[in-house]
């Protein structure tokens, strides 16, 4: 479960981006996300590699929606994070 509060918003297709927005959010992550996330922990990561992979798991479950929606997405941005936290 990832829960954070950060500015989150995504680039697509011409005409359908969404402008940055300051998100809470309390996200159960596929366990391939969850495994990426602590296996790049224990290899001593960097934050901003950590985010990026916190920034790709949300992207499929909470902005795409694994698949059922905008599936034309290419990136989000997860930045000035206040609040982020891993739990079992």
């Amino acid at each position: 479960v990832i829960d954070t509060r950060a500015r989150m918003g995504y680039t697509a297709p011409i005409g359908s981006t969404d402008q940055d927005r300051i998100r809470h959010l309390t996200v159960a992550l596929p366990p391939v996300y969850a495994a990426r996330l602590f296996d790049a922990q224990d290899a001593g990561a960097s934050d901003a590699q950590l985010q990026q992979i916190a920034a790709e798991a949300l992207k499929e479950v909470y902005f795409q929606d694994g698949g059922r929606r905008a599936g034309s997405l290419e990136e989000v941005r997860f930045t000035d994070i206040e609040h982020l936290e891993f739990d079992l």
